[in-house]
């Protein structure tokens, strides 16, 4: 065969392979778009935002779904304002579980809670080294309750009837609980419950 000859059918084995691996290609059905992944559920009562009490960033409670909520309305000048140093080990000490206590000033009661955004926050973490989220002072009764604060007291049937009341909220956003400002954090009834809701699964 000659030189000629064998060129030419090298080119040809080379556009018949071509024409069978196109003809394969459009064969093969295109692959199936990536999917993101499906946002975590995010129960109705955290669909709410708050402004941050250190600068007023608004945040989103639903950055909180899945974990075990202590939710209370604090006071600087209250007789129960003790209860930070509690709350803030409580938080400490059960965080890594799940635990998020969220703590939202007023000044409903006895007007207790008089200054502003920036004052709350320094006494709160000067005093009793707070860390857990707080959030800009708001009423939690009455007709200007915010959002959460109906919510949870459509749940309960109990408004906050002083400082420091406090809800507990479960892992899927049930509200488990109200305890009164007498029910210190280191009780055992509410460090029971505490314990109790952090051991159950989503």
């Amino acid at each position: 065969m000659t030189t000629q000859r064998l060129f030419a059918r090298a080119v040809w084995v080379a556009a018949a392979g071509l024409a069978a691996a196109s003809a394969s290609l459009a064969k093969t059905p295109p692959a199936a778009p990536v999917q993101a992944a499906a946002p975590a559920t995010c129960p109705a009562l955290l669909q709410h935002q708050f402004p941050r009490l250190q600068d007023d960033a608004p945040q989103n409670l639903c950055q909180y779904a899945g974990k075990v909520l202590l939710v209370v309305n604090t006071a600087s000048y209250c007789g129960f304002t003790g209860q930070y140093q509690g709350l803030e080990a409580m938080y400490a000490k059960y965080q890594a579980r799940g635990l998020v206590v969220l703590g939202f000033p007023s000044n409903e009661f006895g007007k207790q809670e008089p200054g502003t955004s920036k004052e709350i926050a320094d006494f709160c973490f000067n005093t009793y080294g707070v860390k857990f989220p707080m959030f800009a002072k708001s009423d939690v009764k009455g007709a200007n309750k915010n959002a959460l604060y109906a919510q949870l007291v459509k749940a309960t049937g109990q408004e906050p009837q002083w400082n420091f009341n406090k809800y507990l909220v479960d892992r899927r956003g049930k509200v488990v609980a109200s305890y009164p400002s007498d029910v210190e954090p280191e009780s055992k009834q509410l460090v029971s419950a505490v314990e109790k809701a952090l051991g159950q699964k989503l």
